[in-house]
């Protein structure tokens, strides 16, 4: 069972690499021990946002008479919800499964383990194992809930997101642990199904990695839908005893002890790779990761590794960019080092979130001197009729060379709008191109075109 390329998990890091390397002529192989698409598909991105659409879609109607609308009674059905949820994310892997056979790519489903020589040994359901060999062997077993030592997740009264996806009852409290997107995205939804929900974060400002103007908007956005919000906290220790929780959470002015039906545990992620044979095999891994070269190498030849466990940021799109840069160097391409500096991030709580490059402190940190703009959505005509204007588009500019060094967005739909920054940062757009360049009108990207206008004093519509 010899293959070109064998890839040891089917994520969007893992199945988008398999079908470049088809693509590219190499006969292709994918290890997945549970479900075509892996965390993204099944359990992450996709079926999260299928939540977050129920939870936008009750909130308008619960605003329906904004828009001059009469809905009478309205109430959700929870279990409903979970339920579309879950629909999407069979349809979305159904999805993967139809690729790969049209991508004539194996699917080999078991737990894969790596092997000296260039070989995995594949354990399948029934406990039989097999053994393939592939010239070139590409580590894509992605991440799961990190978990902390005073926050043991039992899956049932603490839990990590991938329960919070599918409770059996929806909570009257919860307390959500971490505000980067998984907290402020899971806070977002039961707070409009209702659920009385307590965010606890360690760091000054949610959202800590955002720049701090949109933390600081993103915080009153939230509290202004009424989920408490505790920063400069931590939760010491979480009682499960009693029927619910109880949290005990350490702030400047003491010690407080919230009760609540869940605690959600928000802190990130761990790479899953322990017991796939990294040892063995004698690959070289640091602080939970494993360490590759430019094109994702690890120091064993023959062996390389993307996405989640490799250090960078754990996102979907960047593990799918690794696995097409990877493949492509496999197969003799001249292929490009990522850019790291001009990833985009997105946050799809309500408002969305999106940012690309340095925020305005990491560019002054750098020695930059800066031309920063901001175009409010209040000052938009489309927003205005949306109903919908709160947020802002910032971006940041080198003074000198006009170099767009940042973009940070909050508001309704920015996540659509952050490709432009993105392309226009890999093309070198400078500030002054970004003004002149025609945005159509009434609509939301205007505000990147009056942003850049801010920045350079030629404002029109503010």
């Amino acid at each position: 069972m010899n293959y070109d390329v064998i890839v040891l998990g089917s994520g969007p890091g893992g199945y988008v690499t398999a079908i470049r390397a088809s693509q590219l002529g190499l006969k292709t192989a994918v290890i997945e021990k549970e479900s075509l698409g892996g965390v993204c598909l099944n359990w992450g991105c996709i079926p999260t946002k299928a939540l977050l659409k129920s939870a936008n879609v009750y909130d308008y109607i619960n605003h329906a008479s904004d828009y001059g609308i009469t809905v009478k009674e309205a109430s959700h059905d929870f279990s409903g919800v979970v339920k579309r949820s879950r629909d999407v994310a069979e349809k979305m892997s159904g999805g993967v499964q139809f690729l790969m056979k049209k991508n004539k790519i194996d699917v080999i489903m078991g737990t894969g383990t790596l092997k000296p020589g260039k070989k995995v040994d594949v354990t399948d359901d029934k406990g039989k194992t097999t053994e393939y060999s592939a010239t070139s062997i590409i580590i894509s077993t992605g991440a799961r809930s990190r978990q902390l030592p005073n926050l043991p997740q039992d899956g049932k009264k603490i839990i990590g997101y991938r329960e919070a996806m599918t409770l059996p009852k929806q909570p009257k409290k919860m307390v959500i642990v971490g505000s980067g997107a998984i907290g402020v995205e899971f806070a977002y939804f039961y707070n409009a199904m209702g659920t009385d929900v307590t965010i606890v974060e360690y760091m000054p400002n949610i959202v800590p990695v955002e720049d701090i103007d949109v933390s600081k908007a993103m915080e009153k956005s939230l509290k202004k839908q009424g989920i408490k919000i505790m920063t400069n906290a931590s939760v010491e220790a979480v009682d499960t005893a009693g029927s619910g929780c109880k949290a005990t959470v350490k702030t400047k002015k003491g010690e407080e002890v919230l009760d609540c039906d869940i605690v959600l545990s928000a802190v990130g992620i761990e790479a899953n790779i322990e017991n796939i044979g990294l040892e063995s095999v004698g690959i070289v891994t640091d602080k939970g990761r494993v360490l590759v070269s430019d094109f994702y190498e690890t120091n064993i030849p023959g062996y390389y590794a993307i996405g989640d466990v490799i250090p960078g940021p754990a996102l979907a799109h960047v593990a799918s960019a690794e696995g097409i840069t990877c493949v492509e160097k496999i197969a003799g391409l001249n292929a490009d080092v990522i850019d790291y500096g001009n990833i985009p991030g997105c946050t799809y709580a309500f408002p969305e979130i999106s940012s690309v490059g340095m925020t305005e402190a990491q560019a002054k940190e750098a020695g930059h001197e800066l031309k920063v703009g901001k175009f409010p959505f209040s000052a938009s005509g489309k927003a205005s009729a949306s109903g919908h204007n709160d947020g802002f588009v910032k971006l940041v500019f080198d003074a000198k060379y006009g170099e767009l060094l940042g973009a940070h967005m909050i508001g309704a739909n920015v996540t659509e709008l952050i490709a432009e920054i993105v392309a226009i940062r890999k093309l070198e757009t400078t500030g002054h191109e970004l003004i002149k360049t025609v945005h159509p009108h009434p609509t939301m990207s205007e505000a990147v075109m009056e942003a850049a206008a801010a920045a350079y004093g030629e404002v029109i519509h503010m």
